[in-house]
């Protein structure tokens, strides 16, 4: 899926951003910058989606946007009222930082940056390790602040068991022009996924025609539109089973724009590899 541009707010004397935000609501809009961003999510939960792939996230998580990667955040319906609360570290590897991290010395912090090109999420065991790095960071200044920030990197490279990138590398260079139609057929979607959604009323957003608009999207997303809607359906639908918060899995099927109980099971297995019943039971063994 393709991004609207994001510039983030610098300042010309440092070259390690530390932000921290208490806001209503995550910006709305897939976006991407030239920056990583190194985002902790304080308080807040719902979904990461990163490219095509999704990614749930609560209280805690600790995830790292890469470079031009396109993403966005999606409270879970029913946030509370106070919102949310992050801490981000944003930090261009190819600006200013660049001549430091090719220091001979600094050949793993490097490696790693280029190896995980397609984002992380931080693995459970190293959260409360890296949530005081960043911390440090945060409350540091001028030449500490760099010091803390390779601490930082230092951690990323110590990490065991290694994160999982969040999605395949994607070298594709895009226009501003189809960045912002893309966008705007992305969040069309996400606003309109629990509805009876045709492939007429996106082709209509995107102002095109559907044979036109099923190639655009296959083109610029790499898979079809009907699939990028069932994953995105079924993985709504796994956060309502495991919410607790519904009356039965029909409920769940029809709150997520399914049209049948019988296309809910055939789509849900097809995407989970399991039946929505099965899926609950495993899901609450586990608990227990």
């Amino acid at each position: 899926m393709k991004p609207l541009q994001f510039t983030i707010p610098v300042t010309p004397d440092k070259s390690v951003l530390v932000q921290e935000d208490r806001i209503p609501h995550f910006y709305p809009y897939l976006h991407r910058h030239k920056e990583a961003q190194l985002i902790w999510v304080r308080k807040g939960s719902g979904t990461l989606i990163v490219d095509n792939n999704f990614h749930d996230f609560t209280d805690g998580d600790i995830f790292l946007i890469a470079p031009q990667q396109s993403h966005v955040f999606r409270s879970n319906s029913g946030e509370p009222e106070e919102g949310i609360h992050t801490l981000s570290v944003f930090y261009d590897p190819d600006g200013s930082l660049n001549a430091l991290l090719n220091l001979p010395e600094l050949r793993p912090f490097h490696g790693f940056i280029k190896e995980y090109r397609g984002g992380f999420k931080v693995p459970h065991e190293h959260v409360a390790h890296i949530s005081k790095r960043m911390l440090k960071i945060q409350k540091a200044t001028h030449t500490d602040q760099i010091i803390h920030f390779l601490h930082l990197l230092r951690a990323f490279c110590k990490m065991e068991p290694k994160p999982v990138q969040l999605a395949p590398l994607n070298n594709e260079i895009i226009s501003e022009g189809e960045g912002l139609r893309m966008g705007k057929i992305y969040n069309y979607v996400l606003k309109n996924y629990k509805n009876p959604l045709t492939l007429d009323d996106v082709a209509a957003a995107a102002h095109l025609t559907p044979q036109a608009f099923c190639r655009y999207f296959k083109k610029h997303t790499g898979v079809t539109f009907v699939t990028f809607l069932n994953e995105l359906r079924v993985t709504e639908a796994c956060k309502n089973l495991t919410s607790g918060k519904f009356d039965n899995i029909s409920s769940v099927a029809y709150s997520c724009g399914f049209n049948s109980i019988a296309n809910f099971n055939r789509v849900f297995k097809n995407v989970a590899g399991t039946s929505p019943k099965d899926y609950l039971t495993k899901y609450l063994k586990n608990v227990s």
